[in-house]
């Protein structure tokens, strides 16, 4: 779809337009070809001269004349952003983004630059809602800082897909959990049991060829006390983050915490097993507390002070518990208990890749210069974790336990 050729007078008040795009240049969000007929037949008749642009007064017209349509907070942020349109005109691709509900590049500069007035009540005044719409503004709340991003996503979301990442893992988790607790008849500590270690699925610093351990070992836990704090955490961090960024995003974080924590455990502490999803919890945790940090001010969600209090103290009685049994004399010596430094690499994951993830709604990563920083740290990380895989344990004649 491509714009109408602008005559010469239309190209100084587009200037605008494409500064905001130098400014953040990003590929045109094409729509298919029937919602495209339908918004250029609206915009020909707003613009009779086909000169590819209609005035920011006709555009309020046309808002008005669909406003039944429209949410009422979605109309509020279409309009906030015509009236940041300094030379009065929308060009046509800016058009079928907005009447699309779609936030194109200028409606994001207008964010950053703050050329927005959002005349309404906050949505956190709105009464009246049914359970569902107060879940929603809820998890807005919980995990945006700026109120034009709370409406735009309140309105936006419709749960399809539902954030059945976290849910898809927690139940895999819980289910595996429960096999071997029947298998080895130990719910509590399972890790204790002689069998444990046996399973295909745990990191053994001996089987470390085997790549998928680097992976699989969240399905196994220590103990009901380990798996009860990580699925508490990961649902009650994870499925909000989910809900509102998505699966891709927050399985990125999350896979990315998991593969960093068994890696790191191989460099730093490169004798023993390991098991839990703690780095793909810490990950997201980490990177959720880091983001409500660096957006203190614009947070409302209530008690966030004591929600991040709470959260803090869980990780650490999670944390202090892996390092307490990391050093408790194994029950199969010569192999030490499970490592805590994948709680480690699952943080370092969170504060680096994790918050600019975060932070970046509905917007696109691979346009962020800081997110390709972090991935080339992250590349370097798993590059230099495994040659050192390969060639520290031969060079340093480490003396491995047996495999189980």
């Amino acid at each position: 779809m491509g714009e109408h050729p602008s005559p010469g007078p239309a190209v100084a008040a587009c200037a605008e337009v494409e500064r905001i795009e130098e400014l953040e240049p990003e590929a045109e969000e094409r729509l298919p070809a029937a919602p495209e007929d339908h918004w250029k037949v609206l915009f020909e008749k707003f613009d009779p001269g086909s000169t590819g642009y209609i005035s920011t007064g006709k555009f309020r017209s046309l808002l008005e004349s669909h406003s039944s349509k429209l949410d009422p907070h979605k109309k509020e942020v279409l309009l906030a952003l015509a009236d940041s349109h300094a030379d009065g005109q929308i060009c046509y691709q800016d058009f079928v983004n907005l009447m699309s509900n779609k936030r194109s590049n200028s409606f994001r500069q207008a964010i950053l630059q703050g050329n927005r007035r959002l005349s309404s009540k906050a949505l956190l005044e709105e009464k009246g809602l049914s359970l569902s719409q107060r879940l929603i503004r809820h998890v807005a709340y919980e995990t945006l800082p700026r109120e034009i991003d709370r409406k735009w996503y309140y309105d936006s979301y419709t749960c399809c897909p539902p954030p059945w990442f976290m849910i898809t893992v927690t139940l895999l988790e819980v289910a595996f959990f429960l096999y071997n607790g029947v298998s080895l008849d130990q719910f509590v500590l399972q890790v204790t049991h002689p069998r444990y270690l046996k399973n295909s699925l745990v990191y053994h610093p001996q089987l470390r060829a085997q790549a998928w351990r680097y992976l699989t070992y969240i399905f196994m836990h220590a103990g009901i006390e380990h798996l009860g704090l990580n699925v508490v955490l990961q649902l009650l961090v994870g499925v909000p983050l989910e809900m509102v960024h998505g699966a891709t995003r927050i399985g990125l974080v999350y896979v990315a915490g998991v593969v960093a924590g068994s890696l790191a455990v191989s460099v730093a502490d490169m004798t023993a097993p390991v098991v839990g999803s703690s780095g793909g919890v810490y990950a997201l945790v980490s990177a959720h507390l880091a983001n409500i940090v660096m957006n203190w001010s614009g947070m409302k969600c209530q008690f966030k002070l004591l929600r991040m209090a709470v959260a803090l103290i869980c990780m650490s009685m999670e944390f202090g518990r892996a390092v307490w049994l990391r050093f408790h004399p194994s029950a199969y010596p010569p192999c030490p208990h499970p490592s805590f430094v994948a709680h480690l690499g699952g943080v370092a994951v969170g504060i680096t890749l994790g918050v600019v993830v975060l932070r970046n709604f509905e917007q696109r990563l691979q346009d962020q210069s800081l997110w390709w920083i972090f991935v080339a740290m992250y590349t370097i990380f798993v590059l230099f974790a495994v040659f050192w895989n390969i060639f520290a344990y031969t060079l340093l004649d480490l003396k491995l336990p047996p495999p189980p």
